[in-house]
């Protein structure tokens, strides 16, 4: 007998078992023909049937459309627009404003995000960048002390710390140019949210409290999220919210140039002058919404669409799917040590890259092409070995220009038309800088975190940047949000994001995985466990459902195995034979998939 835990384990039994454990029923079966099991014609039926008692996960189930998100309250107002009539981008909008109101602390007015919209009619998916940016006063060292070091406080709690907001002018530009309803029809039911109030969750109260200090720092804040004398709701309070309600009626009443020129703008470039904040009139008057072309790419037959830089997300997913390609994963089965030690391989790879190539691509040249190439993918996965990890300090940014060719939240929405929206927008940490700006009732984002402060100095999620994402006047600061859509035979098949930090892309790439390659229903591939590395630093991040058999195999190969929290919390949907299946991430309290029938 032998310890699985023993240090002295031989290397190579080591290794024995990993494979022998990775080997998919299918191989041990044909490797013995005497044991092939009988699949019977009720198995087969029951597998390709809208309810399969073989899961144990189930999505919701829709026939004319559905609506996922973090909120169940933000999920029915946009299943009650397309009730209504309205089309997917109406009800996302809807979603968008609402989640404002019920997830305060990552639904938001004043931070920015990424929107991947699918027109069904013209058979086009479009791009939506409505990223903060940088204000015209912002320079390169804006975050260093007197002693060249970053200032984590001003990077995170102050006004400074806030870019120029994109989320309103992103969400009515969608609306104007491909929804059917008004910006005042969409908004009613946010006003009436934050008007009439809702019902305190133990979710909502245990984000506050974990945000105490960050809020009760600011007195309007204090003013706005908690009863008198800054005294926390309790589960079950009615918790109003007039002053938004104010901020989205002036919305609905004077659009997004109400909010870049008008009243609401008067009241952010005062607090920022009284607050040392950085964005100006003019900085508001300036923001432009940017429409792209999306990033494309293929992985086991489907096609993904994904989102460019600035946001690392599209770039890397489809990166780490080209490299898994070139692996031996087909003797993997879901869930097995070696499958996770191939995706922590990957994953090191891309993130080593995010770190030197990718910024802006207005400020710098973004090898993107190169990135996504299935060459470049396939030269990075030569060096990965199914007996042995490769040490973070063994792997650097690769060469992607060679092969050219000459907590944010997220929702989904499909309607009954084909039309599609994959949106993902964030204030960055919980309440943004926890600064609210008076009479507005809304928290201001702490974006400006996401640039280098310093680089090749880690950010708030332990991100390390280069020179590519060094804070600038006019510049969009990196991202990770990655809102994606999977074709199939050229139809709308998946629409996914989730928010995460730095979390993000791994946890899409593995519920990515686990529907294309292990053919996992969209629910059961949004509750398996996940696991996250990200180059540096040297550490292997496990939810605690990972099997400790798992957790030990990958010990034993020389993983700095670390427990962590949830990793993300994907809302996603998925359209197959005309029936529409809803999975809402259990990760997050009160997240829904909400069916249109």
């Amino acid at each position: 007998m032998f310890s699985f835990a023993s240090p002295k384990m031989p290397y190579l039994l080591a290794s024995s078992i990993i494979a022998s454990l990775a080997l998919i029923p299918e191989q041990v079966n044909a490797q013995n023909p005497s044991v092939i099991p009988t699949v019977t014609t009720t198995q087969i039926n029951e597998q390709k049937s809208i309810v399969n008692y073989y899961d144990i996960h189930h999505p919701v189930i829709g026939r004319k459309g559905m609506v996922v998100s973090q909120s169940d309250l933000a999920s029915k107002v946009g299943a009650d627009i397309l009730q209504q009539g309205g089309n997917a981008i109406d009800a996302a909008v809807a979603v968008g404003f609402a989640l404002a109101v019920v997830l305060p602390r990552a639904g938001n007015l004043a931070g920015g995000g990424f929107m991947l919209v699918h027109l069904a009619k013209d058979d086009k998916t479009i791009a939506i960048n409505y990223r903060e940016e940088a204000p015209e006063a912002a320079h390169r060292n804006l975050f260093l002390n007197e002693l060249g070091e970053v200032d984590t406080d001003k990077t995170l709690q102050s006004l400074s710390a806030s870019g120029i907001p994109g989320t309103v002018a992103g969400l009515a530009h969608a609306l104007d140019k491909y929804g059917t309803m008004s910006l005042a029809q969409v908004i009613a039911p946010a006003i009436e949210l934050a008007t009439s109030g809702f019902a305190v969750t133990d979710d909502m109260l245990y984000i506050i409290e974990k945000e105490l200090d960050n809020l009760r720092r600011n007195a309007e804040s204090c003013r706005v999220f908690f009863k008198k004398d800054c005294q926390l709701y309790q589960v079950g309070e009615l918790f109003k919210q007039p002053d938004l309600a104010n901020t989205l009626s002036y919305i609905a009443k004077h659009g997004a140039k109400g909010f870049y020129q008008g009243d609401i703008a008067t009241k952010i470039v005062a607090e920022m002058q009284t607050g040392n904040g950085l964005i100006t009139l003019k900085d508001l008057a300036n923001y432009r919404v940017e429409e792209m072309q999306p990033l494309t790419g293929t992985f086991n037959g489907y096609d993904i669409v994904t989102m460019p830089p600035p946001s690392s997300g599209g770039v890397h997913l489809l990166q780490m799917l080209n490299m898994l390609e070139q692996l031996p994963i087909q003797a993997l089965s879901q869930g097995s040590a070696s499958m996770m030690h191939l995706q922590a391989e990957v994953f090191k790879r891309a993130y080593a890259d995010r770190s030197m190539h990718l910024g802006d691509p207005d400020f710098v040249r973004v090898p993107t092409q190169g990135l996504i190439s299935k060459s470049y993918a396939k030269k990075l996965a030569q060096g990965i070995s199914l007996e042995r990890v490769t040490p973070s300090a063994e792997i650097s940014s690769g060469q992607p220009s060679l092969h050219e060719s000459p907590d944010t939240t997220h929702f989904s929405v499909m309607d009954k038309a084909g039309n599609v929206v994959s949106n993902t927008y964030t204030l960055n940490h919980y309440f943004g800088s926890g600064i609210t700006i008076p009479g507005t009732g809304f928290v201001m984002n702490n974006t400006m975190d996401d640039f280098s402060a310093k680089p090749g100095t880690a950010n708030s999620y332990g991100l390390v940047g280069g020179e590519a994402n060094a804070v600038a006047a006019r510049k969009q600061p990196l991202s990770s949000m990655t809102p994606t859509i999977v074709f199939k035979n050229n139809e709308p098949y998946i629409a996914t994001g989730t928010p995460g930090g730095s979390k993000i892309i791994t946890a899409v790439f593995q519920q990515l995985v686990n529907v294309l390659l292990f053919d996992m229903n969209i629910s059961e591939a949004t509750n398996a466990p996940r696991i996250h590395h990200q180059w540096l630093p040297e550490r292997l991040l496990v939810e605690q459902d990972i099997a400790a058999d798992s957790i030990t195999l990958l010990k034993i190969l020389g993983y700095n195995v670390v427990e962590s929290k949830s990793l993300g919390s994907l809302q996603a949907i998925m359209l197959r034979d005309g029936v529409y299946f809803g999975a809402a991430d259990p990760r997050r309290p009160n997240a829904k998939a909400v069916a249109v029938n």
